[in-house]
């Protein structure tokens, strides 16, 4: 800070000088001693000058109301809302949300670093702070089909860029733990920033060889005692709350049951969509259910404010004190937590400002590219005996590898998977290189009749990705991901019952968030009757079965994939 502009802060601090901006009466969350205290907080320039008693140029009077930081999200792909960026940011900045660590691997995973520049470019001027962490995993694995392969050398031309904090989720953990050059060539170029995780369930040892890189961030624990173990090995757990997988309850009521310290943890969405933003809210859902299970206020506020902030080395935010940015939010009462008013930079946020949508380049609309695929692609020959099948688990993205024997039925002369009300067919078909790649399993859980759904969002290299109970919906789905150039599709007996396209990549759709609810409103109420659970988002978890780096088994367009053994199954089906 320049000596003249100090001068006129000191004298503000100290009565002299009245700021331009001071929010009155209000019961401050002071987030470095995780204590409320009633006072007024003077701001000028957009950063807060003091706590204290004073007068301003402008005053906002709140009453008694709890003033505190912006909240933080330490772990989320914008992609994964459907919407642009700047949509989505939007959205959850009215829910308290100020800043948010993104990862743009899905981006980068279709598009390169065309993907990177261009969730850049559509957050420079959002009423937000948006940092990006590098992907670090473009391909996830070595088992991966995906648009492009991002290593070390490109990654080192964004290290000037001030919005790029540090490597992005880390999910190859193989490659981590045994070495492998090109891995730690990566974590190398990013050795004095953060590196994030992604260790899920690994052994102890392992994990120990993991945090012992330099990784220090988790979101993918599901259990209290993975979270503790990884706490244990210096790592900051983000406890995850999005559309798919929902790990507070059991994370936060670890914690609450036994008095745990709390400063090991933050929270984060990673993959929420905006619908249920609108409704439940963002960050601010996550605070509020953490108090609910029997975390303090305090200890929540915090683990969504200064304990974010201090993880990734932002040390002008996540906090009310002279020299912070002045990022608020403004809550009625510590039990609802109900967001009244929500400022970034000292300017107030306007609930459901018209977003302007920024266009893209041409050749980002334009990436899926797929040849000569046939129905009778999807054909599983049947053989006699005990079959892997694909489990898949309400609220959770992990599935179990169960092996049973199913059904069959004749045609053409030959025996061949039949699905019915317990087993559905799943395929995931290569959408970026034309290499007919097409890898067809069995999934058990999911329930889906009388027909089929599709998604070009399957992390994390995005292909196209299909379940059905016969061949003829699952083909017209495809065809169907292929004529909008991505999107979500449902296909009823024969016929499509709607698509929500996502020509951004194959990702996101540049309607406006107005006509993406309009098609899920439609499209995942129409999913359950054809027999989804309720307790599965019906398309984001779809989303999950092509990872392979979940446990404990995949679906790639290679093939069936058991991710713990790291090996494509030896089938009893013969395609």
């Amino acid at each position: 800070m320049e000596l003249e502009r100090y001068r006129i802060y000191s004298e503000i601090a100290r009565g002299i000088r009245k700021p331009f901006l001071v929010f009155k009466n209000a019961n401050v969350f002071m987030a470095h001693s995780g204590e409320f205290c009633k006072g007024d907080v003077a701001v000028e320039d957009g950063i807060v000058i003091g706590v204290g008693e004073y007068e301003g140029e402008t005053e906002i009077d709140l009453d008694g109301k709890y003033l505190c930081p912006g909240f933080i999200d330490s772990h989320l792909h914008l992609e994964s809302t459907l919407v642009t960026p700047g949509e989505l940011i939007r959205q959850a900045a009215q829910c308290g949300t100020t800043t948010f660590i993104v990862d743009p691997h899905e981006s980068a995973n279709v598009s390169g670093t065309d993907g990177i520049d261009y969730i850049l470019e559509q957050t420079e001027e959002v009423p937000a702070n948006v940092y990006v962490m590098m992907p670090s995993c473009v391909p996830a694995t070595h088992v991966d089909d995906n648009g492009c392969t991002l290593t070390a050398g490109k990654m080192k031309a964004y290290l000037n860029n001030p919005r790029i904090l540090g490597l992005g989720e880390v999910m190859d953990a193989p490659s981590v733990v045994n070495g492998s050059v090109s891995m730690h060539e990566k974590l190398s170029v990013f050795k004095d920033r953060v590196r994030d995780g992604h260790a899920p369930f690994l052994p102890p040892g392992d994990l120990a060889a993991y945090a012992l890189a330099g990784i220090s961030t988790d979101h993918e624990c599901v259990t209290y005692e993975y979270a503790m173990e990884e706490c244990r090995n210096g790592m900051q757990v983000l406890i995850r709350e999005g559309s798919a997988a929902k790990n507070l309850e059991a994370i936060v009521k670890g914690i609450v049951e036994h008095h745990t310290d709390t400063s090991g943890f933050c929270f984060c969405t990673d993959d929420k969509h905006i619908e249920e933003i609108r409704k439940e809210g963002h960050i601010n859902f996550n605070v509020r259910k953490a108090v609910q299970l029997g975390l303090r206020p305090e200890q929540a506020l915090k683990m969504a404010t200064i304990q974010a902030a201090k993880c990734y080395g932002l040390h002008h935010l996540g906090a009310i004190a002279p020299g912070y940015q002045a990022d608020f939010v403004v809550l009625d009462n510590l039990s609802d937590m109900n967001v009244l008013e929500v400022y970034h930079r000292g300017k107030k946020i306007i609930k459901d400002e018209k977003v302007e949508i920024r266009p893209c380049d041409p050749q980002l609309k334009n990436t899926v590219h797929l040849l000569g695929f046939r129905e009778s692609d999807l054909c599983l020959t049947w053989r006699e005996g005990k079959v892997h099948i694909l489990k898949m688990l309400e609220g959770q993205i992990v599935t179990e590898d169960v092996q049973e024997e199913v059904g069959y039925t004749e045609e053409k002369g030959r025996k061949v998977f039949k699905p019915d009300g317990t087993y559905q067919k799943i395929a995931a078909v290569e959408r970026h290189k034309n290499t007919g790649k097409i890898g067809v399993g069995i999934v058990k859980g999911f329930g889906l009749r009388g027909g089929a759904i599709a998604s070009s969002v399957s992390h994390d290299s995005h292909n196209l990705i299909v379940i059905g109970d016969n061949d003829h919906d699952m083909y017209l789905a495809v065809q169907e991901l292929l004529r909008t150039q991505g999107g979500y599709t449902l296909v009823e007996n024969g016929q499509v019952f709607d698509t929500l396209p996502l020509p951004i990549m194959g990702l996101m759709s540049d309607a406006g968030y107005e006509k993406v609810n309009e098609k899920l409103a439609r499209m995942i109420p129409k999913a359950h009757e054809m027999g989804i659970p309720e307790g599965f988002d019906p398309f984001i978890t779809l989303s999950f079965m092509a990872l392979p780096v979940i446990p404990e088994i995949r679906i790639t367009p290679r093939g069936v994939y058991l991710t713990q053994e790291d090996r494509m199954i030896q089938s009893p089906f013969d395609r």
